[in-house]
């Protein structure tokens, strides 16, 4: 049998060719991974850009209004909702919080008349506090909700205030984030600016008014008030979204939901004073000092009428569940704990909490390593495993357990590590990337920005395994999410923090002009001032790779340049193959003769990386499969689907094999004449360091293989680049392959001792 037949795949034994299906294609469950929790019949709610999925979902129609409301992790005993605020978004706007909450608590998310996908009823009067209220009391009826933690923002406060006070039994708690709405609490710059008489300026809050919305100045009031709403630099996304969704609606239903606020148009308005008053639950008031929307004076009066508790947000705006999403998730949770007088075990730990706790004096405790390796692709896997191994080489005593997703699982199931149970919990980015691509285009920055919530996610569940279990040591292989929000929130920092990467910078792509660049330079300050504020945060930073190899162009306009910047920064570990080149070489013939390569044949390997967006390419090679054995008779092609493209999807024409995932893919490398590749840099570095000929072909809008891998490769003399519109030439393809087949290469030689060296820089902080 050969070495890279997947068990209980019969496409993947070598010299068989695949069946042929066109059908859609599903990735495989991961052997390797922590079962996932069970989800109740139903749950066909799945989007893999989400950080949960519904369970249930349905419809309340109250006075004629249909209201959308979904329920996440049903059979909770607890129940978490997360109400609805301004039309002028849907309850999506709590997309930070729906992940983290519902792997503790069921949750329930609605989106409020006049938003998302509920109704639109026409007039001032269907938008009143009231109608909201009574909206609110009947989600809580269609769901079966006895009662409830409420979770508000802005003018929400207002409607779980006039639940509370008229149906106490159905409010366990309230936690109100920036209220605004019905104080007796004044707005300096904002009350003097009339909102429904015609205005004869558009200056600041001169655009908070019905006639310039309805007048054609909406989408400028969109751009003023979410700039003022998200104060805090660097909030980019934030706003992006909230405009994204203010266009969901038209100004004329924004303007029914205001006057219906305010009492105009016909609506009555409600001051929620003495109802506030009568709030009988616990509430916790959460309110930014630099809210400019309301000013933190809402906050300390709602706290006051409800004798609640007060949470000054230093420096936040009037979105903090978007902003900072960390701070609140933890500040939601503990008051749910306190109010409901539950103690909730980690979610993944809940079916087996002991009875009884062990405290371990610390000189007793055994030296523990958390190890997050990013899943997009299999690169980053090879590399960390070479990189555990050694650090256990040199730290025997060391026990390395993986927070990990598939199909970065495959790879630690083969090696024998340990994956952390919380793992089944994480949401994947694989799948979230592989939704963001097109046909061999994944414009890499935007899809890592769009990732926001799933990032949010992960790194929850990343908080909870390290409050719940003494670690020493967390290496973070690319692991953005935690990267970022431990510089966001560094409190929560326990253990020494080791950064490990093979590029730095984002950079823009020539084709999103002056908006793509002034994105990705905001990106690149906001890491260069955490880095600059928060230096502990990292106690080391490893550049997989040389200061040659850090593209030597400026972060930005009036940003340093990213090579001497990383220079200051980062030690060098020089490149991680994660194998033994020589070794492996050796082993060329017997995998050669395992795959009946004949001793007169030459093998080209095609292989696409881990993830499944490279699933066009190769269908493209398949194509030409044809045209380039016209040109080169002798040669053999064996493609290599990967663990997440199902193998019998591809065709096979004559002198071509269809592989699954394979193990150790570095093996087949080192057997090849000529390889066609991805623009991913562990391959192509792979393909170097085994000095064969290959062709590699980025993905379209893809910044770190176009810019930071490309020219890595210039510098080792390595591999024919070509664009993948040559690729889908059957004929240039063919052509392509065929000139590089045994062609002599002259390669600059690859560092061999890169996973010691970068062991070395870990080891120091165990």
């Amino acid at each position: 049998m050969s070495p890279f037949t997947e068990k209980g795949d019969p496409a993947a034994v070598a010299g068989q060719t695949a069946s042929v299906s066109h059908g859609p294609r599903v990735a495989r469950p991961d052997p390797a991974s922590p079962p996932a929790p069970a989800s109740p019949p139903g749950a066909a709610f799945a989007h893999p850009s989400r950080a949960a999925d519904a369970e249930l979902e349905g419809v309340v129609v109250r006075d004629g209004v249909p209201v959308v409301w979904s329920v996440y992790n049903d059979a909770a005993p607890t129940t978490v909702v997360l109400v609805p605020t301004w039309s002028i978004v849907p309850s999506r706007f709590w997309k930070a919080q729906v992940g983290y909450l519902s792997r503790h608590y069921r949750v329930v998310t609605f989106d409020g008349r006049g938003s998302g996908r509920s109704g639109r009823p026409a007039g001032a009067a269907a938008y009143t506090d009231t109608e909201y209220a009574a909206d609110l009391l009947a989600v809580l009826d269609a769901t079966s909700t006895a009662s409830a933690v409420l979770v508000t923002l802005s003018c929400g406060a207002a409607w779980a205030v006039h639940l509370a006070a008229r149906h106490p039994s159905r409010a366990q708690g309230i936690v109100a984030i920036a209220p605004s709405c019905g104080l007796d609490v004044p707005t300096p710059g904002r009350d003097h600016v009339p909102w429904d008489q015609p205005l004869d300026t558009s200056e600041g809050w001169a655009k908070y008014n019905k006639h310039y919305w309805l007048g054609g100045g909406y989408d400028d009031f969109l751009e003023f008030f979410f700039g003022r709403m998200f104060s805090e630099p660097h909030s980019t996304k934030q706003i992006e979204d909230c405009i994204a969704w203010a266009h969901e609606i038209t100004p004329a239903v924004l303007a029914d939901t205001t006057a219906g606020r305010l009492g105009c148009d016909g609506a009555v308005c409600e001051s929620i004073v003495p109802l506030a008053r009568a709030v009988t639950c616990s509430v916790l008031v959460v309110h930014g000092s630099d809210d400019r929307i309301r000013p933190l004076a809402f906050g300390e009066r709602l706290a006051e009428l409800t004798r609640g508790s007060l949470v000054v947000l230093d420096g936040a705006g009037h979105g903090p569940p978007a902003r900072d999403p960390v701070k609140v998730n933890h500040l939601i949770h503990d008051f749910v704990q306190q109010v409901t007088g539950s103690s909730v075990p980690p979610a993944w730990d809940a079916a087996t909490t002991p009875t009884r706790r062990t405290w371990t004096r610390a000189l007793r405790r055994p030296k523990r390593a958390l190890y997050l390796s990013s899943p997009i692709g299999l690169g980053h896997a090879q590399r960390d495993v070479a990189i555990a191994a050694e650090l256990r080489a040199q730290r025997p005593d060391l026990q390395v357990d993986w927070l990990a997703q598939h199909p970065v699982t495959r790879v630690l199931a083969q090696h024998g590590e340990r994956i952390h149970p919380a793992s089944a919990w994480l949401r994947n980015e694989s799948g979230h990337i592989e939704h963001e691509a097109g046909e061999h285009d994944l414009h890499a920055f935007q899809a890592i920005r769009r990732m926001d919530e799933i990032l949010v996610n992960n790194f929850m569940v990343f908080s909870d395994v390290v409050a719940s279990g003494d670690y020493d040591l967390v290496i973070g292989d690319e692991a953005w999410d935690v990267d970022y929000f431990l510089h966001e929130n560094p409190e929560l920092k326990r253990f020494a923090f080791a950064w490990m990467t093979d590029f730095v910078g984002w950079l823009p792509m020539p084709d999103g002009g002056a908006s793509e660049a002034a994105l990705t330079a905001d990106y690149n300050a906001e890491m260069i001032s955490q880095r600059a504020r928060f230096g502990r945060v990292r106690d080391q930073s490893v550049f997989v790779g040389s200061l040659d190899d850090v593209v030597d162009q400026p972060f930005g306009p009036g940003l340093p340049s990213i090579r001497s910047w990383t220079a200051d920064n980062y030690a060098f570990a020089g490149y991680v193959t994660g194998f033994d080149t020589d070794a492996v070489v050796g082993e060329a013939e017997t995998v050669r003769a395992s795959l009946g390569v004949a001793a007169d044949e030459r093998l080209c390997v095609v292989t696409v990386g881990g993830s499944g967006v490279g699933e066009p390419l190769l269908r493209r090679v398949l194509d030409a499969v044809p045209a380039a054995r016209a040109l080169a008779p002798d040669l053999r092609f064996v493609v290599v689907a990967g663990p997440r493209i199902d193998p019998a999807s591809l065709p096979a024409p004559a002198g071509a094999t269809v592989l699954g995932y394979v193990p150790d893919l570095y093996r087949l490398s080192a057997a090849c004449d000529v390889a066609v590749v991805q623009g991913g840099l562990t391959t192509c570095m792979e393909l170097t360091a085994l000095r064969k000929p290959f062709v590699y072909v980025p993905l379209q809008h893809h910044f770190e293989q176009t810019f930071h891998v490309r020219a890595r490769l210039d510098r080792y003399e390595a591999g024919r680049y070509l664009p993948y519109e040559a690729a889908m030439d059957p004929d240039g393809l063919a052509e392509a392959v065929a000139k590089e087949v045994g062609r002599e290469v002259a390669y600059r030689a690859v560092e061999t001792d890169g996973a010691a060296r970068a062991a070395a820089m870990l080891a120091d902080l165990v």
